[in-house]
């Protein structure tokens, strides 16, 4: 009897302390943004990073009172939909955003899935911030989709460059999944190699995204003899099996990728054989980073009981939806409104050091500004966590 008592009381408690919070909530207004990407499967890590991002940063500013726009303040609420990496799913992500009347999405985090809502998002009004890098989404007439990132069509001739010239790279192999995105981010790899006068000794050997034995896959790789093996559009679970394959054949060179990666999931599947690896990295690094980012990653690691370095770039996209509809309220309602903000907006960047700004840019890539400005931040994988290789920036 004793113990349901104390049962009966605890629930009570727990309704109580509940109720009074919902009262606190209800004091202000709600402001929903989604997120609609991949949280399941081996690409998970991408939005898995996002979606934290956006809970960890909207908790922190609930905490301070809410966020205020236009004279009101808002509580800010993320509603989220796993898109599971499938076109289809992405779109009934988008159509739910909608019924909901969310005119801000962050997400998709792939190339189908980011074209596949486009139809969605300009019949719905939604400006969305994919994590995806074709160009015709944001180039005319397409003016709904920003860009998070920074795309491999950027990173990976910055990178190329660098290892060009620091490392003596003189040829380069491509290795990618035979899906739609890592396909283009090879080709677009190939390219870039080839204007830097690098010699692409191998790039037709493709792997299905099912496949558990790398061997095969690398073997013929590996006998062209790179200096530097590219693994295109790689997820975070293929690239440490693809990096151990790579090692264990004997290959001694140089391997990366212009995607990001999660350093836990590299130090478990590959461990010291993932030494050396380079990958795009996070758009922060100590050097530059803020008090305020500082905090953002240890209120992100307490909320998650871990960080995912990828987590310096999502950061971003909630950042500059939330200062775009303050810069300019009547786009609440109206991302045609939005749309004109973006060209002049600029505001301070909370998560660096200095007088760095948040702003849109894009228009060399794109030919309007369709990209938030983070830092391209070039990392190397050493001892089970990254190390800024450079950091470099994109117009």
């Amino acid at each position: 009897m004793k113990r349901r008592t104390l049962i009966k009381a605890s629930v009570a408690l727990a309704v109580a302390t509940s109720l009074q919070a919902g009262s606190a909530w209800a004091e202000n207004p709600v402001l929903k943004i989604g997120f609609v990407g991949v949280t399941s499967g081996p690409a998970a890590a991408w939005g898995i990073s996002n979606q934290r991002s956006m809970e960890a940063r909207a908790a922190w500013l609930n905490e301070l009172g809410g966020y205020e726009i236009g004279g009101t303040t808002y509580d800010i609420e993320i509603v989220s939909f796993d898109d599971q990496k499938d076109p289809k799913r992405a779109i009934a992500g988008m159509e739910k955003m909608a019924q909901e009347n969310i005119h801000y999405v962050v997400g998709p985090n792939v190339d189908d899935g980011a074209a596949a809502v486009r139809p969605v998002a300009e019949e719905k009004g939604i400006i969305y911030f994919p994590y995806a890098f074709p160009k015709e989404l944001y180039t005319p007439p397409a003016s709904n989709a920003v860009l998070g990132m920074v795309a491999n069509y950027q990173s990976g001739p910055a990178i190329y460059e660098y290892l060009r010239d620091e490392k003596g790279v003189k040829t380069v192999a491509f290795v990618a999944a035979n899906e739609s995105d890592p396909l283009s981010q090879r080709d677009g790899g190939v390219e870039a190699a080839k204007e830097l006068g690098l010699e692409v000794v191998s790039s037709n050997v493709t792997y299905q995204v099912d496949t558990t034995d790398f061997t095969p896959v690398i073997t013929p790789v590996i006998r062209t003899q790179p200096d530097l093996l590219v693994l295109s559009g790689v997820s975070p679970a293929h690239a440490p099996q693809l990096i151990r394959s790579a090692r264990e054949l004997g290959f001694e060179g140089i391997i990366s990728t212009e995607t990001a990666q999660d350093a836990t999931v590299l130090q478990e599947g590959a461990g010291d054989l993932a030494n050396g690896f380079i990958s795009v990295g996070g758009a922060s690094t100590p050097e530059i980073a803020s008090d305020a980012m500082k905090e953002f990653v240890q209120r992100y690691t307490d909320m998650f009981g871990e960080y995912n370095d990828e987590s310096n770039t999502k950061v971003y996209a909630l950042e500059y939806i939330l200062e775009t509809l303050k810069a300019n309220p009547a786009a609440i309602d109206d991302v045609e409104e939005f749309k004109k903000t973006m060209d002049t907006f600029e505001a301070p960047n909370p998560f660096m050091e200095g007088d760095a700004k948040l702003r849109y840019v894009g228009t060399t890539s794109f030919g309007q500004k369709r990209q938030v400005a983070v830092p391209l931040v070039v990392n190397v994988f050493q001892d089970g966590e990254f190390e800024t290789l450079f950091v470099a920036e994109v117009d």
